[in-house]
C-alpha cells in the first residue's frame, strides 16, 4: 500500500501545488509514503532528521491480516 501525504511534516501545513513540490518518498517500493513539503529547505530539514523522523510504514502480508477502512 503506498500512501500519499500533503502535511508538510515540519511546517505543519498543507501543499497545494503537488506538480512543483519536493517531495521523498519512504518505502520499499510496495509498501510506502509519498511524502509532500512547502520547500526544498523543509524536505532536506526531514532528510536530515534520518530515521529519527518518527514515519514508518509496515505491511502486513500474514493470511490473517483483514484490511480495514
Amino acid at each position: 500500500m503506498n500512501i500519499r501525504t500533503t502535511v508538510d511534516p515540519i511546517s505543519g501545513h498543507e501543499v497545494t501545488n503537488l506538480e512543483s513540490a519536493p517531495c521523498v518518498y519512504d518505502g520499499d517500493g510496495d509498501n510506502g509514503i509519498e511524502i509532500y513539503f512547502e520547500n526544498e529547505a523543509d524536505r532536506q530539514a526531514y532528510l536530515q532528521l534520518g530515521d529519527d523522523h518518527g514515519i514508518s510504514l509496515k505491511g502486513n502480508d500474514s493470511d490473517d491480516y483483514v484490511a480495514e477502512g
